[in-house]
C-alpha cells in the first residue's frame, strides 16, 4: 500500500465502518435516485400515490423536480418517516404492525385511485415497509384478521415473498390491486427495492403489478410455518373467489414499473469508497438471505478464509454484503436481524485479531427497534465479559439490542427515508 493510499485510511476501524454504511445510504436516497426517472413533465394532471418508509422523500423528489406540474395527492408513510411536502399529503402511520392510521390512509388512496381519469398519470411511490402500511382487508375480512396473522408473519422468520403472498391474499389493494382501481388511467410505479431479487412484485406485496401467487399458495405458507390464522381467513384462502391479478392479465396494461433504487447499487458505493480510501472491498452481493445465525456462521468462514490469506488481496480487506436475513424468534429479548447477526458473528469470531464488523438496515430501523444496527470489534465479547453479559445467553434470548446497548455499541440514525435493506460491512486486517 502507498503512502498515500494509507494517509486516507481512518485509524478508528469503526469510522470507516460508518463512513461505508453511509455511502450506501446516501446511494440509494429518492433525491439522488428519483428524478432521473421520472418522465417528461405531462402536460394533464399527476395522481401521487404511494406507501412506504421512503414515499414521502420520493414525494418530496417529484414535488422537487416537477415544480409547474399539476399534481396532488397522498402517501404513507411509518411514524417519523415523513418529509415536507407542498402538494401531496403526507400520513405516518404504524409499522411493522398496522394501525388504524394505516388502515384509513389505505382507503383513501383506494379511492383516490378509483377517481383516476382516462388522462391522468396515476404515479405510484413504493419501498419497503408498504404492506403494513397499506392494510386493507379484503372483503369478508376485518383489521383484526389482518392484524393476527401478520403478527404471526413477523415471528415465523418466514421469507418476504412468503409473508407477502399471504398479505396479498388477505388485501383488497395488494397484489395489483391498486393498479386495477386505477383504470384505465397510466400507471407508473416507481419502486426503491428492499427485496433480494429486485422483483418489483414483491416491494410492498406489489400494490400495482400481477401477482403469479395463487391463494392455495398463500394457505400453503400459512401450514409450513405454523402460522394460526382465524377461521374467516382460512375459509377465505380455501375458496380463492377473490384472486389477484395475474400476469398478462389485460386490465393491467396501462401499469408500468420501474426500480430506482437497489441493494446492489448501494454496495458498489460502499466499495468504491473502501477503494477511495486504500482498501481491497471484496463485494459478496446483495443476495444474502436465511436466519441471522445461519448467515452469521457464512459469514465467519468466509472472514477467517480471508484472515488465513487463502483469498487474494491487499493486507487489509472489507467484505460488503447486503440482502435480507430474519430471526426466527424464540425468546422474550429484543433486537432485529442486524444485531442478531452481529451478536452471533462476535460468538463464532471468538475475538479474532483484528477483526471489526457493521449491520444495519438502511431505512435506520432494525425489525422494529429504534436503532439502525450495531457494530462489533475484536474486543466485543472481552468487554461484555467485564460487565458480566454472557453473549450466548443473550442471542439465545433473542436480546441482541440489550447486549449492545449495554456496551455503546448501537448504531443510531433515525429514520433515513430511504430502505434497501441490510448493509454489512466486515473489516480485516484493521
Amino acid at each position: 500500500m502507498t503512502g498515500a493510499a494509507a494517509r486516507l485510511l481512518p485509524s478508528d476501524p469503526r469510522t470507516l465502518l460508518a463512513d461505508l454504511f453511509a455511502a450506501a445510504v446516501a446511494a440509494s436516497l429518492p433525491e439522488a435516485v428519483v428524478a432521473a426517472h421520472l418522465p417528461p413533465p405531462p402536460s394533464g394532471r399527476v395522481l401521487i400515490l404511494g406507501a412506504g418508509k421512503a414515499s414521502a422523500a420520493m414525494a418530496q423528489a417529484v414535488e422537487r423536480a416537477w415544480p409547474g406540474v399539476d399534481l396532488r395527492g397522498l402517501v404513507v408513510t411509518r411514524h417519523g418517516h415523513g418529509a415536507r411536502c407542498e402538494r401531496v399529503e403526507v400520513v405516518e402511520a404504524g409499522h411493522p404492525l398496522p394501525d388504524l392510521a394505516g388502515l384509513t390512509a389505505a382507503s383513501r388512496i383506494l379511492d383516490l385511485a378509483k377517481r383516476a381519469g382516462a388522462d391522468d398519470l396515476v404515479l405510484v411511490l413504493i419501498s419497503g415497509g408498504g404492506s403494513s402500511l397499506l392494510t386493507l382487508p379484503a372483503p369478508g375480512l376485518t383489521f383484526a384478521h389482518e392484524l393476527a396473522v401478520g403478527h404471526g408473519l413477523l415471528r415465523s422468520g418466514a421469507p418476504i415473498g412468503a409473508v407477502n403472498c399471504v398479505r396479498k391474499h388477505l388485501s383488497a389493494i395488494k397484489g395489483g390491486r391498486l393498479a386495477l382501481a386505477a383504470a384505465p388511467a397510466a400507471v407508473l410505479t416507481l419502486i426503491i427495492s428492499d427485496v433480494v431479487g429486485d422483483d418489483p412484485a414483491l416491494v410492498a406485496s406489489g400494490p400495482t403489478l400481477a401477482d403469479p401467487t395463487t391463494a392455495a399458495d398463500a394457505l400453503a405458507v400459512l401450514r409450513k410455518w405454523r402460522i394460526q390464522a382465524p377461521p374467516p381467513v382460512i375459509r377465505h384462502l380455501r375458496e380463492g373467489r377473490d384472486e389477484t391479478p395475474k400476469p398478462g392479465d389485460p386490465r393491467l396494461a396501462g401499469a408500468r414499473a420501474v426500480v430506482v433504487a437497489t441493494a446492489a447499487v448501494a454496495l458498489e458505493a460502499a466499495a468504491a469508497l473502501a477503494h477511495a480510501r486504500g482498501m481491497n472491498p471484496i463485494n459478496l452481493g446483495a443476495a444474502v438471505e436465511g436466519e441471522s445465525r445461519d448467515a452469521a456462521r457464512w459469514m465467519a468462514s468466509r472472514v477467517l478464509a480471508v484472515a488465513r490469506g487463502e483469498e487474494r488481496g491487499a493486507a487489509r480487506r472489507v467484505l460488503i454484503s447486503g440482502g435480507e436475513t430474519t430471526v426466527t424468534v424464540r425468546g422474550p429479548g429484543r433486537g432485529g436481524p442486524n444485531t442478531e447477526f452481529l451478536l452471533a458473528l462476535a460468538v463464532e469470531l471468538a475475538g479474532h485479531a483484528g477483526v471489526s464488523a457493521i449491520a444495519c438496515d438502511t431505512d435506520g430501523i432494525d425489525g422494529s427497534d429504534d436503532n439502525a444496527g450495531a457494530v462489533i470489534t475484536p474486543d466485543t465479547l472481552s468487554r461484555a465479559t467485564a460487565l458480566g453479559l454472557v453473549a450466548t445467553d443473550h442471542l439465545a434470548r433473542n436480546d441482541a439490542h440489550a447486549f449492545f446497548s449495554a456496551l455503546g455499541d448501537l448504531v443510531t440514525t433515525g429514520p433515513t427515508r430511504t430502505n434497501v435493506n441490510d448493509f454489512r460491512a466486515v473489516l480485516i486486517g484493521g
